[in-house]
């Protein structure tokens, strides 16, 4: 079973390469922006000074991205968080369940 961080990277990858596919037109591989971005996002989550018991990003008290990538994310989930409900439903319920959970 997946820990807290691993499955934010699961959900964070799926996201991108839904948004990318969609967008971009990428079949397999994200393109170099989206790769990007993946990359960026990845770096920041693992270095997530709440570890464990983080909040989902949007809940956070600390924002660790920069403003430009941070609007790009919030474009990015606000496409793909639906549309995950009905392509992978399960890890989309279990990031809703993870975003009502309290944090210290």
């Amino acid at each position: 079973m997946l820990n807290r961080l691993e499955r934010e990277g699961t959900t964070l990858q799926m996201m991108l390469k839904l948004y990318c596919k969609d967008h971009h037109h990428s079949t397999r591989a994200l393109c170099a922006e989206c790769h990007g971005l993946s990359d960026y996002a990845l770096t920041r989550l693992s270095s997530c000074k709440f570890g464990e018991s983080k909040p989902t990003c949007g809940k956070c008290t600390v924002h660790c991205y920069k403003p430009v990538m941070r609007q790009r994310m919030i474009e990015i989930m606000r496409y793909s968080g639906p549309r995950m409900l009905f392509l992978h439903p399960m890890i989309a319920i279990r990031h809703l369940i993870d975003g009502l959970k309290k944090t210290n």
